[in-house]
């Protein structure tokens, strides 16, 4: 009876899950995306910004790749022999340079462009 009772809720669970998971994936948002969306934008020190607050997603998406970014710009400092910070601002200038037209770039007064 109790095998029988957790068949018919565990079958419906289990697809509900696949069905929850399938649609993260379908909302996951982008770099691109996040960039066309005017969510997010390139910074003077290399890293992205949040432009619009509020979404968890898009701020996960810009820790993430931060995060990723600080690895690799400290990689690259350290094969170079220079510091970080000389790194973040070379790469942060040539990543505002290559912004696409409609896309943000935050200028040295704070405040946030459209290219």
């Amino acid at each position: 009876m109790i095998k029988c009772a957790l068949k018919t809720v565990m079958k419906p669970l289990i697809l509900l899950t696949l069905m929850v998971s399938l649609a993260n994936t379908a909302w996951a948002l982008n770099l691109d995306e996040a960039k066309s969306q005017g969510l997010v934008g390139e910074l003077s020190n290399g890293y992205l910004g949040l432009i619009k607050n509020g979404n968890s997603a898009v701020k996960n998406l810009v820790d993430d790749i931060n995060r990723k970014r600080r690895a690799a710009y400290a990689a690259k400092a350290q094969k170079a022999g220079v510091e970080l910070k000389i790194i973040e601002i070379r790469i942060g200038e040539r990543l505002q340079e290559r912004a696409k037209k409609g896309e943000y770039v935050q200028r040295s007064n704070g405040q946030w462009q459209k290219k």
